[in-house]
């Protein structure tokens, strides 16, 4: 192939020398063909090969597309077809063809059904990704798979995470009320993939979506995209970010005491990183979401509720199910119907203007106060024995203590018996007043419970009413010690 330099050469021997044509041939050992052609032209030409026919590329062509659309069903990631495979099947229909043939066809189908991505253009307040990922965290000692929520504002790159026990339609609504008051507006679209707590069905072109997220959306007003079914590369900016986040903010694994402590760590990092981190043009994030906050719409008067309504009933046992998750609340509320609010990490539940708040648990899971039994246990001594550990966690001091002294002094049945009675001071004047009183006692040596009494007086009413036409009579109040002259007539 002739170069550029050579060309140059040629043209100046001829043309600015004077040498002849068949002497600039000699010299440089071209055909004088070649000189001929470049003393005419002033740069290198080069023609394409002629395509030459191939008729066993031809032959089998046909037959390889026929084999990858009946076996495209019938393959995974993992299984997928190869070019050695193809040749293999090839082969042993009587087709004589080499595996490196069959391996350029494969090449070629693969690369024209390739996809091509359009460089998008991202603009200031138009537009947020959002996803749910899987990560891990250290609560107390313990590991936990956990999930977090991340929105990305594609045009500065601001980001928002927070971290869920759940990936449900609570956590993913709670998500987007807490990324809105942190970024301090809302953009004009958000897009997803097609997650079941946004869309409750797919209908190309459209969607029909869930009617809390559609509460959402209206009460935000932004335009909720989609990607395409089964193509998560439509919003490649968060699905990077979110496994970017994670290696640059998630390692070493963090620790905390709860899950929202360390996820309030995971937003102080992801703000120091924004204030430092530059583009090209040398602006940070915040510089950039500067520019974009101008450009999000206002938040409304009031957040969204993110709290998903539920009508339960509860049990004889004053249990309620939810989710496959069990729930214990006050005894009183037995055979009643009650309105569960259920958030990202507890259950608000309702009843006759009551409010009793559970942590949620997961499925299968149970969430017993013993607590909420006080009444049924002060009538069930034995009742009392059997839950006493988890029953004495929930009182704790100096309940515990009490209990440990009556157990020591009086055995575990009789214990059962007495503490049952202190269940039922609790109900019926508090477990405060209770407490204080039971407190008092054992810190004066007391074996017994006559401090109770004191907590019954202190509810006696000073003063009582009576009917109109009773209060002219005079009711005298006596002691013992004014009978006494009676025993000593009667003395022998």
């Amino acid at each position: 192939m002739l170069r550029m330099d050579h060309v140059h050469v040629i043209r100046h021997k001829v043309l600015v020398e004077g040498l002849s044509q068949r002497e600039v041939s000699r010299q440089m050992g071209f055909s004088r063909n070649t000189v001929r052609k470049y003393v005419a032209e002033s740069e290198p030409v080069y023609k394409g090969k002629t395509k030459r026919r191939s008729p066993v590329r031809e032959r089998i062509q046909q037959r390889l597309e026929e084999l990858l659309t009946e076996w495209s069903e019938r393959t995974t990631k993992k299984q997928r077809v190869t070019g050695s495979r193809l040749h293999q099947q090839l082969v042993v229909e009587g087709y004589d063809v080499g595996a490196s043939t069959v391996r350029a066809l494969f090449r070629e189908w693969r690369r024209q059904r390739k996809e091509v991505y359009v460089p998008l253009v991202h603009r200031s307040g138009d537009e947020a990704q959002v996803d749910f990922f899987e990560v891990t965290v250290e609560i107390n000692g313990e590991r936990y798979k956990r999930w977090m929520f991340l929105m990305r504002l594609m045009y500065s790159g601001r980001d928002f995470a927070w971290l869920y026990e759940h990936a449900d339609q609570v956590s993913f609504l709670d998500g987007h009320v807490r990324a809105f008051a942190h970024l301090g507006g809302v953009p004009s679209r958000c897009i997803y993939d097609n997650l079941s707590p946004a869309v409750r069905r797919v209908l190309l072109p459209g969607r029909e979506l869930t009617q809390r997220f559609k509460a959402l959306v209206s009460h935000y007003l932004f335009e909720p995209c989609f990607t395409r079914v089964g193509t998560g590369h439509d919003k490649g900016g968060v699905e990077s970010r979110g496994k970017g986040v994670r290696l640059q903010h998630l390692v070493p694994i963090p620790r905390g005491e709860s899950l929202d402590e360390i996820a309030t760590a995971l937003v102080q990092s992801l703000e120091r990183q924004a204030r430092q981190r530059k583009d090209r043009d040398g602006r940070t994030v915040m510089e950039r979401f500067a520019e974009e906050q101008e450009q999000l719409r206002g938040l409304p008067e009031r957040p969204f509720e993110p709290r998903m309504a539920v009508p339960l009933g509860i049990n004889s046992k004053a249990l309620v199910v939810h989710q496959g998750a069990t729930y214990s609340v006050p005894a009183h509320w037995k055979s009643l119907e009650v309105m569960a609010y259920v958030g990202p990490k507890d259950i608000r539940f309702i009843c006759r203007e009551e409010v009793a708040v559970r942590t949620r648990v997961g499925r299968h899971e149970k969430h017993i106060r013993y607590t909420d039994y006080l009444g049924e246990l002060s009538r069930k001594p034995q009742a009392v024995r059997q839950v006493a550990p988890e029953l004495l966690t929930e009182l704790g001091e100096p309940f515990d203590e009490l209990w440990s002294l009556l157990k020591d002094t009086h055995g575990g049945r009789e214990a059962g018996r007495i503490f049952a009675r202190v269940l039922g001071a609790v109900v019926e004047h508090g477990q405060q007043k209770v407490g204080d009183a039971l407190r008092r006692s054992l810190t004066a040596g007391h074996q017994h419970l006559l401090e109770l009494g004191a907590v019954t007086r202190e509810s006696w009413p000073t003063e009582i009413e009576v009917p109109e036409s009773l209060k002219q009579y005079i009711v005298e109040s006596a002691h013992a010690s004014d009978f006494d002259h009676l025993l000593e007539e009667v003395a022998p």
